[in-house]
């Protein structure tokens, strides 16, 4: 292992550290910003750890976190706005897949929805989880993933800097010869999205509100390694 290596775990164990205690004013400070600034927070958490699965998966391939054109920062940039996506995506679905269902079973208005809201677990409570985590992923997923993989060739096609980010997206050639749609579909939508995150964010939705985005942009890292390491261009 690298220097950069340890430094990277030492990082980590001190972040964990300062967020396992509940009551430590990181916590505390955390949850209330998550509360009154949900999409803020969204744009942070992913911005760094969906990033972060991206340098692991740089990593793997090459043995360095970083490199000239790789646009650590326009990448943090993309992941926040995906992110921010991510968490409307959230809140859309799960009001809309209950009220969805409940209509499809012919249940009372909002009796599934107060099933899915409720603080305890119950059978039920999973089944609708699972339900607005395979719509999710199913209408989504597959968008979000495809436009991250055209503005992660964009980026590189940028040279990595910001400046070559907000340049406009040459998006026919980028649909017509740079994404490998072999990869992107194969292994990226086909696999990837029924095997990993129907049950990821299945667990996601029934986790207490306010650590549901953060679960998200945990698994982000997770996301970045599979959208780096499979979505690879053709080349």
């Amino acid at each position: 292992m690298k220097k950069a290596d340890w430094i990277l775990i030492l990082c980590v164990a001190v972040v964990a550290a300062l967020f396992a205690i509940p009551q430590t004013r990181c916590a505390e400070g955390f949850n209330w910003a998550t509360d009154n600034h949900p999409y803020i927070m969204a744009f942070f958490k992913f911005a760094i750890l969906a990033t972060l699965g991206e340098m692991l998966a740089l990593r793997i391939r090459k043995g360095v976190y970083n490199e000239k054109g790789f646009g650590v920062l326009p990448r943090m940039m993309v992941w926040g706005f995906l992110g921010m996506c991510i968490a409307m995506a959230m809140v859309i679905f799960k009001v809309g897949v209950p009220a969805f269902l409940e209509t499809v079973g012919g249940c009372e208005r909002g009796t599934l929805a107060a099933v899915f809201n409720a603080p305890q677990f119950t059978w039920g409570k999973l089944g609708i989880a699972f339900a607005v985590s395979v719509l999710m992923n199913s209408i989504f997923a597959p968008v979000m993933m495809t436009f991250h993989k055209c503005t992660d060739i964009h980026i590189l096609d940028g040279g990595g800097t910001v400046r070559g980010l907000l340049r406009p997206m040459k998006m026919r050639e980028i649909f017509a010869t740079k994404v490998n749609w072999d990869a992107q579909w194969n292994i990226v939508i086909k696999k990837t999205i029924p095997l990993i995150w129907f049950p990821a964010h299945t667990i996601t939705f029934i986790l207490p509100a306010n650590l549901q985005v953060l679960f998200a942009a945990l698994l982000g890292v997770a996301l970045g390694l599979i959208l780096a390491l499979a979505g690879g261009n053709k080349k």
